[in-house]
């Protein structure tokens, strides 16, 4: 079992550089967790303060109006991590983590995850990382949604889709595509929006769909249609 959680481990993003010997404390120091597909894994508010790292599967953040409309803020995969800010700080969960499919999750408590930080600087390092990216991310989506009408926010969330998933120096095959509504959820618009705006894309030659693939044709194309909206602000 501690094997087993050892190589699991070995696969998370922040934990890359370290050596076997702290592999093995933390493997010690983490549970495993199978998860079906749906399953709310932290609620939005909740005190709860455990880690937890994504083996295999995938995590939607989230969060909910008063009216019960889904807000979606990321997306995450194997070898990504949430609860994190809940450890750092002592406060209530940020967002819910929602698993979108059958999922195996590794989690560790607050305590030992602070007590891990001070203990392995690499780890810290790469968390201090993450955080700055996700600081960035945020600040660009405050951007898009205070300057950008729904059309452009369509583009430029595939934009960030498509980086994630390139396959050559203009083409990305995002797999598994996202549906219309969870682009929607993501954007803060409806999916009939969405749908007419990946129809016109698809026309114009920039997008296809092949089955659950959306192929991304024309990347710098992509691009300069979000940049240009940059541009003129």
């Amino acid at each position: 079992m501690a094997e087993d959680l050892a190589e699991s481990l070995r696969a998370i993003e922040i934990f890359k550089e370290l050596p076997d010997s702290d592999i093995k404390t933390l493997a010690q120091l983490c549970r495993r967790r199978r998860c079906r597909a749906e399953e709310q894994l932290v609620g939005y508010r909740d005190t709860t303060r455990d880690v937890y790292f994504i083996a295999d599967g995938r995590v939607r953040i989230t969060i909910y109006s008063p009216a019960g409309k889904e807000i979606a803020f990321r997306m995450l995969t194997a070898g990504d991590m949430f609860g994190e800010i809940a450890a750092i700080d002592g406060g209530a969960r940020s967002a819910a983590a929602i698993a979108v499919t059958d999922s195996v999750i590794l989690t560790i408590s607050a305590a030992d995850f602070r007590r891990m930080q001070s203990r392995m600087p690499t780890v810290n390092q790469a968390l201090l990382e993450r955080l700055a990216r996700l600081v960035r991310a945020l600040s660009e989506r405050v951007y898009e949604f205070s300057t950008m009408a729904v059309r452009n926010r369509v583009h430029a969330e595939l934009l960030r889709l498509a980086r994630d998933h390139m396959t050559g120096p203009h083409l990305a095959n995002i797999y598994p595509a996202p549906t219309h509504l969870e682009i929607a959820n993501r954007i803060s618009t409806h999916r009939e929006a969405v749908s007419r705006e990946l129809s016109d894309l698809a026309n114009n030659g920039l997008i296809e769909r092949r089955g659950r693939n959306l192929v991304i044709k024309d990347v710098p194309g992509l691009e300069e249609l979000v940049r240009s909206v940059v541009a003129q602000d």
